[in-house]
């Protein structure tokens, strides 16, 4: 098997001395895992930033094989990370997508929304201009996974904007995240306690 295509890196966690497993979510073929040889290394790590978008290359011998991936920066997130509410909702959208979708499904409209998603967050002046953004992300992965959501009114100022996305934390913890092994909700928690600061 040998996949070549754009794609946003959700996820990253080590193996071994310098290795890292890497999650990305591509257009053509949903979520995908491979194996970054030196991807904790100096030159590797500005790469390994989730929410960054990267070329991504993926070959594999067999199916039950994981793939060996090789991982071009195309755009990074990097200098938004250093920002606390920036760096929270980015985190909070990769580690969703990363728990929630199933791999090799693709999901074509939820990568789309995911890329305008990010670039909200790192070019709006503030979370005003990116809240319904994070919301309507998060309403169509739950329609996408088969939980409903209608498209919420997203016209209301900044306070209504945050009062539907803390409508959302239950359905998104009790039916997209109710299997996940660690605590997902963490993040979103996290990142509640930023937007609700903004509300003072």
């Amino acid at each position: 098997m040998i996949v070549s295509a754009p794609a946003i890196l959700v996820a990253s966690r080590p193996h071994g001395e310098t290795a890292a497993i890497a999650r990305l979510l591509t257009e053509e073929y949903g979520l995908v895992a491979g194996y970054v040889a030196g991807g904790r290394g100096r030159q590797l790590r500005p790469v390994m930033i989730p929410g960054n978008a990267v070329a991504l290359e993926l070959r594999s011998k067999s199916d039950s094989q994981l793939p060996f991936a090789r991982l071009e920066l195309e755009e990074s997130r990097g200098p938004w990370m250093t920002e606390p509410l920036p760096a929270a909702a980015i985190n909070w959208a990769c580690v969703l997508t990363a728990s929630a979708l199933p791999e090799r499904n693709p999901y074509p409209s939820l990568y789309q929304a995911l890329s305008a998603l990010l670039d909200a967050v790192c070019h709006a002046p503030s979370a005003s201009g990116w809240l319904a953004a994070m919301v309507a992300y998060e309403t169509m992965l739950l329609r996408e996974m088969g939980y409903g959501g209608q498209r919420p009114d997203m016209e209301g100022d900044f306070e209504a904007q945050f009062d539907t996305f803390r409508a959302l934390h239950r359905p998104l913890g009790r039916y997209v995240l109710a299997d996940s092994k660690s605590d997902v909700m963490a993040a979103r928690i996290a990142l509640g306690e930023r937007l609700g600061r903004m509300l003072k």
